[in-house]
C-alpha cells in the first residue's frame, strides 16, 4: 500500500514541481483509471462503451494485460485535456489553478458516477495473481506481493527515466528554473503538456492498481489525494527517494495501526507528519532552505 501510495504522489508532484500546480483532480484521475479499466475487465458494458462488447471474449488475463495500457493512456490523454484548461492561469495567482483542477475533480467524479454509476464496483482479477498462498503458517494474499511489484517497477523506470535521459534532465530543469528552461530554446509548453499527461498517466496506473484492494466508488479519489499531500511534505518537497520512502512509512504506520485499532489506521499517518516536521521542518529528505543556512 505504501508502494501504490508512493507512486501516487509522483505523480503529483511531478506536475508540481515543473508547473507549480497544485493538481486537485489528480485524485479524481486516479479513480478513472480504475474505472477505465473495469470497461475493460467487466462482463457488464455501459451502453457509452458498448463498442467494446468484442473484448469481453478475450480471457481475463489478456484483457488485465491491455488494461495496463489502456488505462494509463486514457487518463494521460484527460490530463492533457486538463491542462490545455490550465494555461491560461499560468500568469496569474495560484488561486486561478487550484479552481480549475478543482472544478476538473468535480467534473471527473459526477462524470464516473453517471457513467458507471455510485454504487460500489469490483475490479476483477486473473484468476493467476488471485487468492493467496501459505507461508510459515500465514496465508498471504498474491495481489497484494503484484501489486507490490507493479508500483517497484513503475518507480524504477520512472527513477531511470528522469535521472538517465535527457527528457528527463529538461524536466528536473523546469522544475528548477522555468524562465532559464524557456530562455534555452526549450519548448516550456510541450514540456509542461507531456509533463501532466505523464504524471496524471501514473495516477492512472497506482488506481487500476490499487483497486482490488480499496474497491471503487465514484469519490475513492480523494482517499488517495489526501495521503499523496502528507508522502510530498513527509518525504521533501521535490525529493523523489524520500517520496518513496515517505510513501513506504505511512503504509506500514496505517497498517500496523489498522491491525491493533481500526478507526486510527488514516489518522496514524498525521502522527507521523507532525512528529516527523516537528523535528525536520523540510521533510526526511528534503533540501536546506534559504532560512536555516
Amino acid at each position: 500500500m505504501g508502494l501504490l501510495f508512493a507512486l501516487i504522489a509522483l505523480g503529483f508532484m511531478l506536475i508540481l514541481g515543473v508547473m507549480e500546480v497544485i493538481n486537485l483532480a489528480h485524485g479524481s484521475l486516479f479513480a478513472l483509471g480504475a474505472y477505465v479499466a473495469l470497461m475493460l475487465l467487466s462482463d457488464t458494458t455501459p451502453r457509452l462503451f458498448s463498442w467494446l462488447a468484442p473484448l469481453k471474449q478475450w480471457p481475463l488475463g489478456w484483457r488485465y494485460a491491455l488494461a495496463f495500457l489502456v488505462a494509463p493512456l486514457v487518463v494521460g490523454v484527460v490530463g492533457m485535456g486538463l491542462e490545455l484548461c490550465l494555461r491560461r492561469t499560468y500568469d496569474r495567482t495560484p488561486l486561478y489553478g487550484l479552481l480549475v483542477t478543482f472544478g476538473a475533480a468535480m467534473v471527473l467524479e459526477e462524470s464516473i458516477r453517471i457513467t458507471w454509476g455510485a454504487a460500489d464496483k469490483f475490479l476483477p482479477t486473473p484468476a493467476a495473481i488471485g487468492g493467496g498462498f501459505p507461508f510459515r503458517g500465514l496465508i498471504f494474499s498474491t495481489y497484494r506481493f503484484f501489486a507490490s511489484g507493479v508500483a517497484i517497477a513503475a518507480i524504477l523506470l520512472l527513477w531511470v527515466f528522469i535521472e538517465r535521459t535527457s527528457y528527463g534532465a529538461l524536466i528536473k530543469a523546469g522544475a528548477h528554473d522555468s524562465e532559464m528552461v524557456r530562455a534555452l530554446g526549450v519548448n516550456l509548453r510541450k514540456l509542461r503538456l507531456f509533463v501532466f499527461a505523464f504524471g496524471t498517466a501514473l495516477a492512472g496506473l497506482a488506481g487500476l492498481a490499487m483497486a482490488p484492494l480499496w474497491g471503487m466508488r465514484p469519490h475513492m479519489g480523494v482517499d488517495a489525494v489526501i495521503p499523496a499531500f502528507v508522502i510530498i511534505v513527509l518525504g521533501g518537497v521535490g525529493s523523489f527517494w524520500g517520496a518513496v520512502m515517505a510513501g513506504l512509512l505511512i503504509g506500514i504506520v496505517a497498517g500496523l495501526t489498522g491491525a491493533y485499532k481500526t478507526d486510527w489506521s488514516l489518522f496514524s499517518m498525521y502522527l507521523l507528519l507532525i512528529l516527523v516536521i516537528t523535528f525536520r521542518g523540510r521533510g526526511l529528505l528534503g533540501k536546506l532552505s534559504v532560512l536555516e543556512k
